[in-house]
């Protein structure tokens, strides 16, 4: 009995004496891309009780309970979708969170305006506080959200005072002010988004603004989205960037994609791209009408931008670090050890994949971007080839009803 004790010390502590931690989770083999810790090679990633213990070389199977094969699929943090549309009252063009969002490897969902103050506290209600995914959202300015944009700029319902209230009611929700999809966000639109934001301090999300003196009024941190869409004046009569555009990065205007089923057309992006004018974050703008034609989930859209030229590396910046800044969520789009456990396992798939756009143009390329693993808070939530389960002949008695 004590040989048997002696050998069960032995496999349980480390050669120093100190017990060895058992890992809930291990992903294995896996080609790490962190970019905000400069990690690009391969490294395993140990999970223990929701927080991200140990990302190293070569950690032992026997010291973990679950271990997920990840040779040949890339791994990332959670990505964050900066800009998207959940199920809302009245807003039919929304789309289920959860569904749309975990499985493209998405733990962190931004909603872009669907509820505004009016409605927002509905929305936390029915939608936020029942995803999985972590929900967080910009206030529409029109206090209806989506559905008040009928209503018109300068209507009684845009209130900047009453949005920049309920904005610091919520402040680990509520991470902006939007102003577009009313009156394509004119001045009036614009200046009461920058005012709530200002008054919350948060950042402002616009789009359209098609008037260079709005940009101007446009403070370091905001986002300017649909960057590449169709009615976006980014190119002046010679076809070259406006000034306006570089000058407003310049001084610390952030561009995000917002693809949606008008934000994102490869006539605009692809000559955008050849000039140097990338996007800072990397959005779906997903609705109802951009998930079926034109497919806008996230590794759609990251795929685009691999087509069009971008490395693997700056694309996965532009999905988790780069919107965790923009929204002032250092804590989130990391690998860092003691973070939340949200993680990405992604396949780079080659072969020839067609891409189609907002115009509903298509764009062939030769690899495709497929999340095939999806862990939220330390649990497997997608599985596409089933990485973290058992073979049922080893199962024994089992039930998926528990």
């Amino acid at each position: 009995m004590r040989r048997l004790a002696g050998l069960l010390c032995a496999l349980w502590l480390t050669p120093a004496g100190a017990p060895q931690e058992i890992y809930d989770l291990l992903i294995q083999g896996g080609h790490v891309i962190d970019p905000k810790n400069q990690r690009n090679e391969q490294l395993d990633v140990a999970v223990t009780a929701g927080t991200i213990r140990k990302v190293a070389r070569d950690i032992p199977a026997a010291h973990a309970r679950r271990v997920i094969p990840a040779r040949g699929y890339y791994v990332t943090p959670g990505l964050i979708d900066l800009h998207a549309h959940f199920d809302s009252h009245g807003d039919a063009r929304s789309v289920n969170v959860d569904h749309n969002s975990l499985r493209s490897g998405v733990t962190t969902a931004v909603d872009a305006g669907s509820s505004g103050h009016m409605t927002f506290e509905a929305f936390k209600t029915h939608i936020i506080d029942h995803a999985q995914t972590r929900v967080l959202a910009f206030l529409n300015i029109d206090g209806g959200g989506m559905p008040g944009r009928s209503k018109g700029s300068g209507s009684a319902a845009m209130d900047a005072e009453a949005a920049a209230k309920m904005a610091r009611a919520h402040p680990r929700i509520i991470v902006g002010i939007r102003a577009g999809h009313v009156a394509f966000a004119n001045s009036e639109v614009v200046d009461g988004a920058l005012r709530a934001a200002a008054l919350s301090s948060t950042v402002a999300m616009v789009d359209s603004a098609d008037q260079e003196p709005l940009l101007e009024r446009m403070r370091p941190g905001d986002l300017y989205t649909h960057v590449y869409g169709r009615p976006t004046p980014i190119f002046d009569e010679q076809k070259m960037i406006r000034d306006s555009f570089l000058q407003a990065r310049k001084r610390g205007i952030l561009f995000d994609t917002g693809h949606g089923d008008d934000g994102f057309w490869f006539r605009v992006a692809a000559p955008a791209l050849r000039q140097g004018f990338l996007p800072d974050t990397i959005s779906t703008g997903l609705n109802k009408r951009s998930a079926l034609l034109q497919r806008a989930t996230m590794t759609n859209v990251l795929s685009k931008f691999l087509a069009l030229g971008m490395t693997l590396e700056q694309v996965i910046e532009r999905a988790t670090v780069n919107p965790a800044k923009a929204i002032r969520r250092p804590e989130l789009g990391t690998l860092s050890e003691g973070s939340e456990a949200d993680i990405a396992l992604l396949e780079l798939r080659g072969g020839e994949f067609a891409l189609v756009d907002s115009g509903r143009a298509k764009l062939t390329a030769k690899q495709e971007l497929r999340c095939v693993l999806t862990v939220r808070r330390g649990a497997v939530v997608w599985d596409s080839e089933g990485l973290a389960a058992g073979d049922w002949r080893d199962a024994g008695p089992y039930t998926n009803f528990k």
